[in-house]
């Protein structure tokens, strides 16, 4: 540990695990490719299945994890809703836990309720997959309403729908990283891709038994193994590096551990999504919106500079990861500086997750 000039506290890691899995829980995860997804199958399969209903329990009985204490400490006792959140500004509504769930609904803002991320028309509303958390959360009814079954994509200029926080549908963009798929799909905001990706994850492995092979659905390739079509998977796995494990899926990954005793792996070990799948992902493929809260600039040869451009927004925290998703450096701004340097990286293309206040930031930098 060292402190630099800005007083910046940094932690350089060569494999950080930010989550907290008991001691041993992956140590048969020893393999690579599909043999590696059937260990990770062996290790999480078999958890506590909880009814469809208790999901409102999960939501209103961990606090730190599903409320709104991430992005506006003035909204901690409400729910977070990746379809209203806004992560630079208020939120054009919200939640109390418990109160406003539906129940029918008619506009945004009217309730929230119980997201499949992966539609339940796809597995038939089976259990355990009908009331499995990790892919089901907690979000505007309107706006759940409004993606209904269609996959997840990169949406053109032909929207047909746009939520109040910016979450939208309409046709794939079919070029760049999502090329090859035209029809109609949602796309949530930057700050929340990565955690559907690793959400989609989690399901192709948790149920590779449970004849997914078989289930139709546009993201599928109708494999147990592979389990995504080739635009599917690279959207997938380009969102998964594009926004890394933030603090509060780790929270979320902890909450639903104790409520159903098991863990999403590509949370706790991001990298098991390259060994298991591999990529074929260049600099160019990390397409990503221009982001004006936050300036990155290169100092030096090996430097990096980023600046906070919020007058209220001071950043809190710097993470950094390599294309594997992995965590390498962590810096803690202890002396609530609005720039802060980035140093002692070797030459590549890294991922710098900017946590502050009231925002969440992801930014490429190539050394």
């Amino acid at each position: 540990m060292k402190k630099n000039l800005f007083s910046i506290i940094i932690i350089a890691l060569s494999h950080f695990g930010l989550a907290q899995a008991p001691s041993g829980y992956y140590n048969s995860a020893t393999g690579t490719g599909f043999t590696l997804k059937t260990q990770l199958y062996n290790i999480i399969k078999d958890h506590n299945t909880k009814s469809y209903g208790q999901l409102w329990g999960l939501y209103t009985g961990y606090p730190n994890a599903f409320n709104d204490n991430w992005y506006d400490a003035s909204d901690a006792d409400k729910i977070m809703d990746i379809y209203s959140e806004n992560p630079n500004g208020p939120d054009p509504y919200t939640y109390i836990p418990g109160t406003n769930q539906c129940g029918n609904y008619s506009t945004e803002g009217n309730c929230y309720n119980r997201e499949h991320l992966i539609p339940q028309s796809v597995f038939g509303e089976r259990s355990p997959m009908v009331s499995d958390p990790f892919h089901i959360w907690p979000t505007d009814g309107k706006v759940n309403g409004e993606r209904g079954s269609y996959p997840f994509g990169v949406v053109g200029n032909n929207v047909d729908f746009r939520s109040r926080n910016g979450s939208k549908r309409g046709n794939n963009l079919n070029s760049g990283y999502s090329a090859g798929y035209s029809g109609i799909v949602f796309e949530p905001l930057d700050e929340f891709k990565g955690d559907i990706a690793r959400a989609y994850f989690y399901f192709a492995t948790r149920y590779q038994e449970n004849n997914i092979q078989s289930w139709n659905y546009a993201m599928f390739d109708g494999t147990k193994d592979k389990v995504f079509k080739d635009t599917f998977l690279k959207i997938l796995m380009t969102w998964h590096i594009n926004d890394p494990v933030s603090p509060r899926e780790i929270a979320v990954n902890n909450a639903i551990f104790t409520f159903q005793d098991n863990r999403n792996p590509f949370i706790d070990n991001p990298e098991y999504a390259q060994q298991i799948w591999g990529y074929n992902l260049g600099s160019t493929d990390f397409e990503y919106q221009e982001r004006y809260d936050i300036d990155v600039f290169k100092k030096n040869n090996n430097t990096y500079t980023v600046t906070s451009k919020q007058d209220d927004g001071k950043i809190k925290e710097i993470y950094i990861y390599n294309l594997n998703g992995q965590l390498i450096q962590k810096i803690e701004n202890v002396s609530n500086k609005k720039s802060i340097d980035i140093t002692n990286l070797k030459k590549g293309v890294y991922i710098i997750k900017v946590m502050g206040n009231s925002f969440e930031i992801n930014k490429k930098i190539v050394i």
